[in-house]
């Protein structure tokens, strides 16, 4: 900032191109500024800059003549010049299943830092405006059998805006590297010369179980876990494979396939009375369980009409939810069906 004065609760307005004002606005955030944000010229009229201290004006202001008469009548304005390539970067952000607590400390000072974040349906935080003061966010959101945003353009913007000099989050539920295509997403930052961080995030294979009380391993029960994918149902081979192997199974992204994934583990030898439970919308304030066995457990999530996002876990480890309900101040604490 080219002059020096104290911004501590005052009204601070910052002006340039969405993008482009994030390092400004977190600056002053910090600084215990009052900040808004003026994207366009538009967006500057004698009423909204009335009362300001100060306005900060980012990156080239081509344009905006009668926006810049307008805030230098009213208070006192300061140019900055667009963010350098210096910060020009991609992180990839694990956000956890579901809950803002479970962020990780860099995932938070990662999203505090960004220029642009791009989120999906899975990556809810909570109020990402106040995670990431100034940023664009953007939602390339997908659902099950629908993307909005297909991950060849989700690239495309995530090195777009990099390569404009920003620091941009790619914020991704659960973990980047499982199920969440953070290999090609790091690709895509290589092929185009950018830096790239990965910060791991809580994965909801493990930690769903673990908010119903069900240990995806225990002692004397199951010492190995499959994670396998459920966007598709499995084939006979990998069927076999996992009834063979054993341990416990938690299936992600496989509400839809239930019915043919239950129908394809029962074939390969498994046994039907298995203990099986779906945890749905995991560590948020709508959670709930339903629980039965790999025979019965596609009957009981169609008639609680459970639905993504969900973890279904399969194997003997799924008895101890049987503990975890009767545990003190259980019905106070859960508000799990």
């Amino acid at each position: 900032m080219l002059v020096e004065t104290d911004v501590a609760g005052q009204p601070v307005l910052v002006v340039g191109p969405v993008g482009l004002t994030g390092a400004a606005v977190r600056r002053l955030v910090r600084a215990g500024a009052k900040v808004s944000v003026a994207s366009s010229a538009g967006e500057v009229t004698a009423d909204r800059v009335a009362g300001m201290r100060l306005a900060v004006v980012v990156g080239p202001a081509d344009g905006w003549d009668e926006a810049m008469t307008v805030l230098t009548a009213h208070c006192l304005v300061v140019r900055e010049a667009t963010p350098t390539r210096a910060r020009a970067r991609v992180v990839l952000v694990g956000a956890g299943p579901g809950s803002a607590g479970l962020l990780t400390l860099d995932a938070v000072r990662a999203l505090a830092d960004a220029d642009v974040v791009l989120t999906d349906r899975l990556a809810q935080v909570g109020d990402l405006a106040a995670l990431a003061p100034g940023a664009e966010v953007i939602d390339v959101g997908k659902r099950p059998g629908h993307h909005s945003v297909p991950q060849d353009r989700i690239e495309q913007l995530m090195v777009e805006r990099a390569l404009r000099g920003l620091t941009v989050v790619r914020l991704k539920g659960g973990d980047p590297y499982l199920f969440g295509r953070g290999g090609e997403e790091v690709e895509a930052a290589v092929a185009a010369g950018l830096p790239v961080t990965v910060v791991p995030g809580v994965s909801s294979a493990i930690a769903v179980p673990g908010s119903a009380g069900i240990p995806v391993t225990h002692r004397g029960v199951s010492h190995l876990v499959t994670v396998v994918s459920g966007h598709v149902p499995l084939d006979e081979a990998q069927a076999g494979a996992l009834a063979a192997l054993g341990g416990t199974i938690a299936v992600l992204m496989g509400v839809h396939n239930l019915v043919p994934i239950a129908a394809s583990l029962t074939r390969a030898g498994l046994d039907p009375q298995t203990p099986a439970a779906v945890v749905e919308r995991g560590l948020t304030p709508d959670q709930r369980s339903v629980v039965g066995t790999l025979g019965s457990l596609p009957a009981l999530a169609a008639r609680s009409g459970v639905a993504s996002p969900a973890v279904i876990v399969i194997g003997e480890v799924v008895r101890c939810s049987e503990v975890w309900a009767r545990r003190v101040d259980a019905d106070r604490l859960d508000g799990v069906a």
